[in-house]
């Protein structure tokens, strides 16, 4: 009888704190009406109250519900399920073969297609890829062991667990990580791994008070053994012609410090280097680095027209091969970034299958195939893509955004917030528990692994040892009928000056 009263009283209770909530819902309902009805900035909401909302929640949650339940496995953008699958399965060392057949449409235009060998090398007579020395002729050359790398995410752009789990990673795989525009941190040299100091317009990390490059913090970075090269930005494929946006919500002391900027303040980049009017300024710039540091020199950039660049390889005739940039680093408009406006992402910048091709004929044209090496970067994140920028003519490939996948990114298209959900691109400390450093790192090092383990099985596919012996008669790409062109045959006439 006494637990029969107990369970009638409990469920009194329970009705009571039903009545009260449906109260306090209609009453929110109610204030939530009058306010709706007496603002002027929306019209929806005016002429709709309350329900009005949803229409705001449901738009903000549809990338979301289009990600799990209804965009199939090669529809999303910037990057599909398939894409990131990859990834993630390699990542996590698990295997990436699969059944039935591909989901991949071999008709959509620009697609490539390699073509295998009718007698391929034995597995016997395999190779991988040779290192490749960069910067023959400076006082310390760089051997860079690996083809794939890891591209620029400064400290800032990303968390410190990302940057040490990179770094971690980066060692772990024997490639380079390339620290961005943000300074070297201590986290980039933690890993132990080869660095490519990015040189930002801002020139964070080794500039004065006025903002002007100091020589003498630039040989102090130098002197870290683990600092392979520098790579000066001119410009990035998410924005060019903006210089880099850090949100002030991102900028902590610790990030301020790094940087030589103010906690609170926006931290942004010119959009050029200001002592770089013209191309001999930058053979000028480019040397001036060189013969400070003692290591190899190159640029990053965003072909808008090849057009000028002629100008810049005939500049290096002239003075002489000496002058010339280590290497080159090609981004295509498709790039990502954190933060720029949506115009420059959306509208701006050569994508990397025209600029490539370009920038390599050039190159090659005025003779400078040994003395420049050519990186390619631009959303190249799986085997095909890598194996397709080696085709075209690039000594090296490197990814930003296949990396941040292999440390958990969900693509959740928060980078410009400091709420990621996977604690890659947030300083905020709770969200940031969630990336565990001695976990993703072994993950960053197995897809590394596996990216060049398959560009490589690619490149024997096709009937020859090692990548970098891959031409553009091995891979065919598909037209707007849906047939398919050898690349080679397609290249005269992507290389004309426009």
């Amino acid at each position: 009888m006494a637990f029969w009263n107990w369970a009638m009283g409990a469920l009194q209770v329970l009705a009571l704190l039903f009545v009260v909530a449906i109260g306090l819902v209609a009453l929110w309902a109610l204030v939530i009406y009058f306010f709706d009805k007496t603002q002027t900035r929306d019209a929806i909401l005016r002429n709709y109250p309350v329900i009005g909302h949803f229409r705001h929640w449901f738009s903000v949650l549809g990338e979301f519900f289009r990600q799990y339940f209804f965009a199939m496995d090669r529809e999303e953008m910037p990057f599909n399920r398939a894409q990131r699958d990859w990834i993630y399965r390699s990542a996590n060392g698990k295997g990436n073969t699969v059944a039935f057949g591909s989901t991949r449409s071999l008709s959509i235009p620009g697609t490539p297609i390699f073509m295998n060998a009718p007698f391929p090398p034995l597995d016997d007579q395999f190779a991988t890829s040779e290192p490749m020395v960069i910067g023959p002729h400076c006082r310390v050359p760089y051997t860079a062991n690996s083809i794939f790398n890891i591209s620029g995410m400064s400290f800032g752009a990303i968390s410190k667990p990302a940057v040490l789990a990179l770094s971690k990673g980066a060692k772990e795989a024997g490639i380079w990580l390339n620290t961005g525009e943000g300074g070297l941190s201590p986290f980039h040299l933690e890993g132990g791994g080869d660095l490519v100091y990015q040189i930002g317009t801002a020139k964070y990390g080794i500039r004065d008070e006025d903002g002007n490059l100091d020589d003498d913090k630039l040989r102090a970075m130098a002197a870290h053994d683990q600092v392979k090269m520098f790579e000066i930005k001119l410009s990035q494929g998410a924005k060019p012609g903006k210089g880099g946006i850090l949100p002030a919500e991102k900028i902590t002391a610790e990030i301020a410090a790094i940087r030589g900027l103010k906690p609170g303040e926006d931290g942004i980049s010119p959009n050029r280097h200001r002592e770089v009017d013209d191309f001999g300024d930058l053979l000028d710039f480019i040397a001036h680095i060189r013969d400070v540091t003692g290591k190899p020199v190159g640029f990053k950039f965003v072909v808008g027209s090849s057009r000028p660049w002629a100008e810049f390889f005939e500049l290096i005739k002239e003075r002489g091969d000496d002058c010339a940039p280590d290497f080159i680093t090609i981004d295509g408009g498709e790039g990502g970034t954190g933060a720029a406006p949506m115009p420059l992402i959306d509208l701006v910048g050569m994508p990397i299958k025209e600029a490539l091709i370009r920038i390599v004929d050039l190159r090659d044209k005025y003779g400078l195939h040994d003395r420049i090496r050519i990186i390619a970067a631009g959303k190249l994140v799986n085997p095909a893509d890598l194996a397709w920028a080696i085709c075209a003519g690039a000594d090296f490939v490197v990814s930003a955004r296949g990396f941040m996948f292999s440390l958990g990114c969900i693509q959740a298209l928060k980078c410009n917030k400091n709420t990621c959900p996977t604690g890659i691109t947030t300083h905020d400390e709770h969200l940031q528990k969630g990336l565990v450093v001695e976990d993703k790192y072994k993950k960053v090092a197995a897809y590394a692994k596996a990216s060049i383990k398959e560009l490589e099985t690619i490149a024997h596919s096709v009937g020859v040892l090692e990548p970098r012996q891959m031409r553009r008669g091995h891979v065919r790409i598909v037209q707007a009928d849906g047939t398919s062109i050898p690349l080679d045959r397609i290249v005269p006439n992507m290389t004309e000056l426009d």
